[in-house]
């Protein structure tokens, strides 16, 4: 029976323009999705777009559009995104969804219900671009303007008549869940700062707004809508299809096993999402994972600024395996990453077409010429042995991805490449003509070494691994993480089919 496991990536604000960011957070998501289902887990992958609050109002009145027509539009461009990625979700949710507003109108019920909720007036800094509300002590004054000193969103006094959340009523529950369950937020530098900060003190959140009407509406009270966070946060369970907690999808995915999300929303997915759950009687998700930013050069990408990557003629240049490779491979996750052309090239060169394109090619040619182009027989000696059982320890492989050991991994298969290369080198099957089992021998082994390097970069890389996999007739459906163990997984004499050169070399004048 397959084990069940629930992944998310933020619903993205639905800006003009996908930027690298966006592209980061899915590529991660889709690459932990892909492990879990080739490791035997039914998997449940979720994206999608947060379409509501005054950001999306003032745009759609910038562009002479309804909100619904402009979030139509915009939305569309999230979603060809995810076919350009490549990823795996299982779904893709619209917060303009009728699914979703029955979620988000029924677990505002419940909180008012459970007493949780009280009308008031606010007063205070709040930042439309963040759509985030600051104290006192987060904002600070750059050139005349008054900005979030953790965003550098420019921040307005608002002062309106507002529902409240009991937010500091959870300040001890939630201090004693990140106690009870110390593997909720990580990294571990993010749980130290969330603790901090609310350790400092909780105030009531403002739950509505009343100087706007693009949003989902409060029930029983048409004046106000519901606080963009409360609404998009409730998307985990929409899709889910809550309020019906009896619904098979919900009883077998939720809690949620992990959020992936950036850093600057790490508090309301740590803070905010697990205060509004406990308070309705709902379990928290097991793991929010709060990654750094994308840099360029050595800033954070803005429009602002000018600096934004664009994934997808990145894509068109360089092709979408070599990005998922590089981002994952050179952003050490969980801190801030700084990307360039110039590192993405280099990267191509020597890991993708140096050494894995280079393994697989000059193997399997020789197997071609040397083997008739079909699997040989073997006889393995200790060290054919100690080379194919250093890629079998699954445990080990399951663990890093567990603890979001992303970097762990990928120096994992750099390092076993490296080796295989070594090996193949070293045995000099070339000169062993005359001795045909070893040749055979060495041949078999190394393309054993292929096919399990490319089981761990199937996650990473999915279209380019199952052109190697077809190679050797392996059905995607064949793809499986146990299968590292077994260092007979060829049947002689099975035909090796012809492999096209996986990654180009880039020449630059």
């Amino acid at each position: 029976m397959a084990k069940n496991y629930y992944i998310t990536t933020p619903i993205y604000y639905p800006s003009a323009k996908p930027h690298m960011g966006h592209a980061y957070s899915s590529i991660v998501a889709d690459f932990f999705a892909r492990f879990k289902s080739i490791d035997g887990f039914k998997v449940y992958f979720l994206t999608g777009t947060d379409e509501h609050g005054l950001k999306i109002q003032r745009s759609a009145e910038k562009n002479n559009k309804d909100p619904k027509v402009f979030c139509d539009e915009i939305s569309k461009t999230f979603k060809d995104l995810t076919k350009i990625l490549n990823l795996s979700n299982t779904d893709f949710i619209r917060t303009t969804e009728e699914r979703h507003i029955t979620s988000v109108q029924n677990l505002w019920n419940i909180l008012k219900k459970n007493k949780q909720i009280y009308l008031s007036k606010y007063s205070g800094w709040y930042s439309v671009s963040d759509e985030a509300f600051y104290n006192d002590d987060e904002i600070e004054e750059k050139e005349g303007l008054k900005v979030s000193k953790s965003s550098g969103s420019s921040v307005e006094w608002v002062e309106e008549e507002s529902f409240f959340f009991k937010l500091s009523k959870w300040e001890k529950s939630l201090l004693e869940f990140y106690e009870n369950n110390k593997d909720f937020i990580r990294p571990k530098s993010r749980r130290n700062e969330v603790i901090s900060f609310v350790k400092r003190g909780l105030k009531d959140l403002s739950v509505s707004r009343k100087s706007f009407s693009w949003g989902i509406k409060v029930p029983n009270d048409d004046n106000h809508v519901v606080y963009v966070w409360l609404d998009a946060l409730t998307n985990y369970l929409s899709s889910l299809n809550y309020p019906d907690e009896n619904n098979k999808l919900y009883k077998s995915f939720w809690p949620a096993d992990l959020h992936i999300i950036g850093k600057d929303i790490l508090r309301f997915h740590a803070v905010y999402w697990p205060a509004f759950l406990l308070a309705a009687n709902i379990t928290p998700p097991k793991k929010v994972y709060g990654h750094g930013w994308i840099l360029s050069g050595d800033e954070k990408m803005s429009k602002s600024k000018g600096n934004i990557l664009d994934p997808i003629e990145i894509i068109k240049v360089y092709g979408l395996d070599p990005l998922r490779y590089y981002l994952l491979k050179e952003v050490s996750f969980g801190n801030d990453g700084s990307i360039s052309e110039t590192k993405l090239e280099s990267c191509i060169n020597s890991d993708l077409a140096n050494n894995f394109g280079n393994l697989c090619q000059r193997v399997i040619s020789f197997a071609e010429k040397n083997c008739s182009s079909l699997i040989p027989d073997h006889s393995f000696n200790d060290d054919d042995l100690k080379i194919l059982n250093s890629l079998s320890n699954v445990d080990k492989i399951r663990t890093m991805i567990d603890n979001q050991d992303i970097n762990q991994y990928m120096n994992f298969i750099i390092d076993r490449l490296f080796a295989s290369n070594k090996y193949f080198n070293d045995q000099e099957p070339w000169k062993r003509k005359n001795d045909k089992l070893r040749l055979s021998t060495i041949v078999y082994t190394a393309l054993e070494l292929i096919r399990k390097i490319s089981i761990l970069l199937y996650p990473v890389m999915p279209q380019t691994i199952l052109k190697v996999f077809r190679a050797f007739n392996i059905d995607e459906k064949q793809i499986n993480i146990s299968s590292l163990k077994n260092n007979d997984f060829f049947k002689e004499k099975d035909k090796i089919n012809k492999l096209d050169i996986l990654f180009k070399k880039i020449e630059n004048d």
